[in-house]
């Protein structure tokens, strides 16, 4: 009995096949791609957000302590009062508007002021603004520090 021995044919209906499967595929592929996106793009601009509204309370929340806490540090370093609070307002701006980015929001203080009110307090006015992609509240905001 002789082995038999597989003889070589011009049948392309098995690669037509595999062409035909590695084309669906990447079409099913392509198209769950598509359907992510579309998903995605919802996300940011939901009706309901109020990261806007949440954030602005936040920041108007906290934002007199940490002012207070960083003009006390720059005055025992050795600053005068009033640029020690200008100093403070600078780096409380630079860092909101840092943790902002990576939160998906905008915060920017604009036009801070501060006065000395006596030998222990000081104004802080300013225009506090936060903006997402699709909406934006300004507000002015004024507080009293001790230092």
């Amino acid at each position: 009995m002789r082995p038999t021995r597989y003889q070589k044919t011009n049948d392309d209906r098995a690669q037509m096949l595999l062409a035909t499967g590695v084309v669906l595929l990447l079409s099913l592929l392509s198209m769950a791609v598509f359907s992510v996106k579309v998903a995605g793009l919802t996300s940011a601009h939901e009706v309901n957000s109020d990261s806007v509204i949440e954030t602005t309370k936040e920041v108007m929340q906290e934002l007199p302590s940490l002012a207070e806490n960083r003009t006390e540090l720059w005055i025992n370093s050795g600053l005068e009062r009033l640029d020690a609070a200008d100093i403070a307002m600078e780096s409380i701006h630079d860092d909101l508007l840092h943790h902002g980015e990576i939160r998906g929001v905008e915060v920017k203080m604009l036009n801070i002021t501060t006065v000395v009110v006596d030998a222990s307090s000081m104004s802080i006015s300013l225009e506090l603004g936060v903006t997402d992609d699709s909406s934006t509240l300004e507000t002015n905001f004024t507080f009293i520090i001790t230092a």
